[in-house]
């Protein structure tokens, strides 16, 4: 905050060396659902409460069109000083970690020593420290537990009972009723899990480069057409029917015609808001091929928050972010809404105080993920927005008839590797 003396006042004030603080704006941005953005706006307002002279000008929004949001703003130089960003960002954003302020030029303002130097290094890039972790993330399973029951089958733990599910639930609750619903990325998650568990390889290796022969992409598409054939979840033509809202505000998630979902731990919540009681969203077992030694489970860093390269007030936008994720008032209002924080004094205070319940399914979520077999590493490729375009683009040509399983597998693969070309030249 810079000091400024105006006025005929202001020469008295500087005989005394006092001035007034000239206020100064932040700008930040972030997604989520409701309880989240009120969570973060409570924060927000403790904040400014302890810094008088920095007011937060708030932009937040769902999920869905904030990347293309970002990127306009990106591109043209109108970023948020302070923004929520997501790990797989940093190739389309800061390749070369030039895209985000320097955070470790910050240190003096940052606690950088309430994170581990893994977590740290997890959003380096060229030596550049491009956002401060808040989380770690994995995908699980969830179920709606009145739908289950109605159902009147156990949760699976098997491929073969997550694919015999689906036979269950049209006969038994009618066809309106499916086990899961998935968004496209969550789906390819799941394929990526299950390809994981049977060859023990990732459809990425960290260079970007494809993992898996012809025959085995032929046997991944197989098995996402299955999801739909057989009931698993919604077919994309009926997905796309409710238009592009969030999964979780759609009417048959919250009747409960959609029986479950596989979805990232930090996310539940949302999902969990808008049940219709009594019903409510518990986790699962982890789905696991018979003797597969990799779960397949996909961790990663789930957010950061990031300060904009053309920021004019990078001091203040540390303050900021030290606030929201090691001051006591922050880490009380935002909980669990960004999942279990990597900030270790967040986490001391959240567990004292019972926030961090086990039973919680954000907590028990991430625990259970913790403590499968996994050594294969996420790569931020899976969850690039033109892969996850193209995906969902062949996945719909195999619902309409107009692409076979291995007419799918080569034309995605064929495009994809193009688009890897670009990213990572």
């Amino acid at each position: 905050m810079k000091k400024i003396c105006t006025g005929v006042i202001a020469l008295s004030l500087l005989a005394s060396g006092v001035c007034a603080a000239e206020p100064v704006e932040l700008r930040m941005s972030w997604w989520g659902g409701n309880s989240r953005h009120q969570a973060t706006l409570s924060a927000i307002k403790a904040f400014e409460q302890k810094y008088p002279d920095i007011r937060v000008r708030a932009e937040y929004t769902g999920w869905d069109g904030h990347l293309a949001r970002l990127t306009t703003q990106m591109a043209s130089g109108t970023e948020p000083d302070v923004m929520q960003t997501n790990w797989p960002w940093l190739p389309i954003f800061s390749k070369n970690g030039e895209g985000y302020y320097d955070l470790f030029k910050l240190k003096e303002t940052l606690d950088l020593s309430q994170y581990q130097q893994k977590d740290l290094l997890s959003t380096t890039v060229n030596g550049k420290l491009n956002g401060l972790p808040i989380s770690v993330n994995a995908p699980v399973f969830f179920y709606n537990d009145v739908t289950w029951k109605k159902a009147g089958i156990a949760y699976p733990k098997t491929w073969d009972e997550l694919f015999a599910a689906g036979k269950i639930f049209s006969q038994k609750l009618g066809e309106k009723y499916y086990p899961y619903a998935m968004v496209d990325q969550d789906v390819i998650l799941l394929l990526n899990s299950y390809m994981v568990q049977k060859y023990a390889l990732s459809m990425f290796s960290p260079e970007g480069k494809f993992n898996w022969n012809d025959e085995q992409w032929a046997e991944a598409f197989s098995f996402v057409k299955r999801l739909a054939d057989e009931h698993i979840v919604p077919r994309p033509k009926i997905m796309s029917s409710y238009g592009k809202g969030n999964l979780y505000e759609m009417k048959p998630w919250i009747a409960g015609e959609w029986g479950g979902t596989y979805t990232w731990n930090i996310s539940i919540r949302m999902y969990i808001n808008n049940l219709t009681p009594p019903a409510k969203l518990v986790l699962g077992d982890y789905v696991t091929e018979p003797g597969a030694k990799e779960a397949g489970i996909y961790f990663k860093t789930a957010q950061m928050f990031s300060v904009a390269k053309s920021t004019r007030h990078p001091k203040e936008a540390a303050m900021l972010i030290n606030f929201l994720l090691n001051d006591p008032q922050a880490v009380t209002a935002l909980g669990l809404e960004r999942g279990i924080p990597l900030s270790k004094v967040a986490e001391k205070q959240l567990t004292d105080n019972g926030t961090i319940d086990p039973n919680d399914p954000v907590v028990a979520g991430l625990r259970q993920a913790q403590s499968l077999p996994t050594t294969v590493v996420a790569t931020p490729w899976i969850e690039d927005l033109q892969i996850v375009d193209l995906f969902a683009a062949v996945r719909e040509k195999m619902d309409h008839g107009t692409l076979t399983p291995a007419q799918a597998a080569v034309e995605f693969r064929q495009q994809a590797e193009r688009i890897m070309r670009r990213l990572t030249r």
